[in-house]
């Protein structure tokens, strides 16, 4: 896998720590840059650990299923970008001020990671290493994150609706892309 699209997918993957980022920024009254680096490292070490467990579980099963990597690569990112899109045209437009309790931000860690945990199994089935998609998913989350605490402060909620519908874009494109790469080049 090229680097653009390591990237690519590391950006569309970070859309949904970016939304929650942009939300958090809303809701939390003078947010500190110590506060805001915090949340970050929360979800980035989230999604940038998952796809490892992803991968760990897909090198077990990979054998079973190289004939068609590229089908479910293709399936697990349309799926993952429909979600994204869907997600981000349901969600509320209202604020909601929120109290962020490391509970709340676990729950929000995990619940942004799933995603990169089946992009991790992917990984695994197109035999591409876990190290570099991990040093790449983290910082790319870590960096969107910071930028949403700061847009939400000024922008609001609709930025966040926004960097989700086009993440999910961005997942779809990438998954036709890999079956269109291996269904005419291959």
């Amino acid at each position: 896998m090229d680097m653009l699209t390591l990237i690519l997918i590391a950006i569309g993957l970070s859309m949904d720590s970016f939304a929650v980022s942009v939300s958090n920024g809303l809701t939390i009254k003078d947010l500190k840059f110590g506060y805001a680096v915090i949340i970050a490292l929360f979800l980035s070490i989230f999604q940038g650990l998952t796809p490892a467990l992803g991968w760990l579980i897909g090198i077990k099963i990979e054998h079973f299923i190289t004939d068609y990597d590229h089908w479910i690569a293709f399936l697990i990112l349309g799926f993952i970008g429909l979600k994204m899109i869907v997600e981000g045209i349901r969600s509320d437009d209202k604020q909601h001020i929120l109290k962020l309790s490391i509970t709340v931000l676990l729950a929000q860690s995990i619940a942004t990671s799933i995603d990169a945990f089946v992009i991790g199994i992917g990984f695994a089935v197109l035999k591409i290493g876990i190290v570099t998609p991990i040093i790449i998913i983290g910082t790319t989350t870590f960096l969107f994150s910071m930028i949403g605490l700061r847009i939400g402060k000024f922008l609001g909620y609709k930025v966040g609706k926004a960097a989700t519908i086009i993440g999910g874009i961005v997942l779809i494109g990438i998954g036709t892309r890999i079956l269109i790469e291996h269904i005419f080049i291959s």
